[in-house]
């Protein structure tokens, strides 16, 4: 009877079905791993006030309890503290997030529970996220409104100064990456101009004329635009708020520099839920601040789907392009046979060796060549000489070019013969007859060589840090300025941002929950490609059956 049951094939079967299983199990466990310890961190944590009996002094800390861990006893001993009076052989500690960071050494500290002589959570403690230096925690002294002290709801009027503050700073930012960015812009563009026609002999007296009345009127544009954004800046500057902090010493801080201001101790559930939300459009819609550890990933989220779809549009082409000559034009033969092993092999490579061929020919020798043809006068500065996301999206998809001929090769081996056959017999050419039936029925297949170009490209990082990806880049690589699309611009990555967050971080504790929310960002942002691949890919699948039959 077991015999019989190993030769019917079902223990291979149950065999086959419990390895997937385990497998869809560990990734979905990962991902959850991953949202849990990203995601939670933009729930407003309790703050606590900690009073400690330390071996020199009393001393309070006020902060988050960021994590907790047990230490054995002789591992504290070591490092001179007398812990004979406690029988227990593990301690607890845990890491205090206390901010404040321009009045302390380390904005986190451990704190072992023997010191701790009293914890309490009082609902006055605020927390302010600030622009600079971190979050602040402390209590709320007094509220300063145009240099008046206010007495009268003040947490109300706090809040109201913290949002009209954030909009003031709001408008200023536009107004300086916008209309002023734009004139600082135009004057590049006319410096350029004028080099060029000194480099062509062509500078004439009406042009010189015409460039200089030019300059004029945008440097008069721009002082009007300067002195909104001065009175902008002013207006943000002038309420303040007083916070005594664990120090026990009453701060000042400017409420330009706070970007929000909440009480977490004395929040209900759907306060902070609320707040939960806000924090988590601000980490997907805001700049990156404080060296990537504080603020948002948007700069890096947008050149990365940017950098994905460029390089999409620019292998799709060439590989279906390579697919068709090799199954439908080359003989079969043993240079046939030495390509497909080739491209084969391509797949194979070390990605940063992919990365060194795109710096060496693609930003060296093409970008070098563009910038000494058509951008002369922009030298010595290279204009695509030098790393940005038209070489990465290049390079990237010599890197994933193998997927895309491969898996359209299997499209086009997989229509039978007799549809060739019929057409050819009908009187269409066979170039009407690749383009009206051979590849809108192996389209599907196409779009799968893109769905794993694409889910190989967004996760790549070593070759990118050498061809255009950069920590912190100061534009995007699309904006409101001729010609809009910027190839040549650096831009930000969200792999290259764990990388850089988890491992060239200052603060590594800071940054610990930013590169798991990071990575589920990343995640999401391949699954949205993917499932959009996906969906294209069925309804072409479903357009094209009838031509199967």
């Amino acid at each position: 009877m077991v015999k019989q049951w190993f030769k019917s094939g079902s223990p291979w079967i149950w065999m086959t079905g419990g390895a997937v299983s385990i497998s869809l199990i560990s990734v979905l466990g990962l991902l959850a791993m991953i949202a849990w310890k990203g995601l939670s961190f933009f729930w407003p944590s309790e703050v606590v006030q900690l009073e400690l009996q330390g071996s020199v002094e009393k001393q309070t800390v006020i902060g988050e309890v960021y994590d907790r861990e047990l230490v054995a006893k002789s591992r504290i001993e070591a490092t001179g503290v007398d812990l004979s009076h406690y029988d227990k052989e593990q301690l607890e500690r845990l890491l205090i997030k206390t901010g404040n960071r321009e009045y302390v050494a380390l904005d986190f500290r451990w704190v072992l529970e023997t010191d701790i002589t009293s914890r309490t959570a009082p609902a006055e403690l605020a927390v302010f996220e600030r622009s600079k230096n971190g979050n602040f925690y402390g209590y709320v002294e007094q509220v300063i409104k145009d240099g008046e002290v206010i007495t009268d709801n003040k947490i109300d009027v706090l809040y109201d100064l913290v949002d009209r503050a954030v909009d003031l700073n709001d408008q200023a930012l536009d107004l300086q990456n916008g209309d002023i960015g734009h004139i600082n812009y135009e004057l590049e563009r006319l410096r350029l101009r004028e080099k060029a026609y000194q480099l062509d002999n062509e500078l004439t007296d009406e042009r010189v004329a015409e460039l200089a009345q030019a300059r004029a009127e945008l440097r008069a544009e721009y002082t009007v635009l300067e002195k909104q954004l001065f009175a902008l800046r002013k207006q943000a500057k002038r309420d303040q708020v007083t916070v005594r902090d664990m120090r026990g010493e009453v701060v000042t801080l400017p409420l330009y520099q706070v970007l929000d201001v909440w009480f977490p101790n004395d929040m209900g559930f759907f306060a902070k839920l609320g707040h939960y939300f806000v924090q988590l459009g601000k980490f997907v819609a805001d700049d990156p601040r404080e060296a990537n550890t504080e603020g948002g990933v948007f700069p890096a989220i947008f050149g990365t789907v940017f950098m994905v779809l460029l390089m999409a549009v620019i292998v799709t082409p060439f590989g279906v392009v390579a697919a068709i000559y090799l199954h439908e034009y080359a003989a079969k033969n043993a240079v046939t046979k030495m390509i497909r092993i080739a491209v084969i092999n391509l797949a194979g490579v070390p990605s940063i060796v992919y990365g060194v061929f795109g710096l060496g020919f693609f930003v060296y020798m093409l970008g070098g060549s563009i910038d000494q043809l058509f951008y002369p006068e922009s030298s010595p500065s290279p204009v695509f000489g030098t790393p940005g996301v038209i070489w990465s999206a290049l390079t990237l998809a010599i890197l994933t070019l193998p997927v895309v001929i491969v898996s359209t090769e299997e499209g086009l081996s997989r229509i039978p013969s007799t549809v060739r056959h019929g057409s050819l017999a009908l009187g269409a050419t066979k170039a009407e007859t690749l383009w009206r039936i051979i590849i809108p029925m192996a389209s599907p297949a196409i779009m799968t060589g893109l769905i794993l170009a694409v889910a190989r490209a967004a996760g790549e990082v070593a070759p990118l840090m050498l061809v255009g990806v950069v920590k912190m880049a100061p534009t995007l690589p699309l904006d409101g300025n001729f010609p809009y699309i910027h190839l040549d611009r650096k831009f930000m990555h969200l792999g290259f941002h764990i990388y850089d967050v988890g491992f060239q971080s200052p603060n590594v504790e800071a940054a610990r929950p930013l590169v798991y929310a990071t990575a589920f960002l990343l995640v999401s942002v391949i699954i949205a490609l993917n499932i959009t691949a996906i969906g294209i890919r069925n309804h072409l699948r479903e357009k094209f059956r009838a031509l199967e039959h």
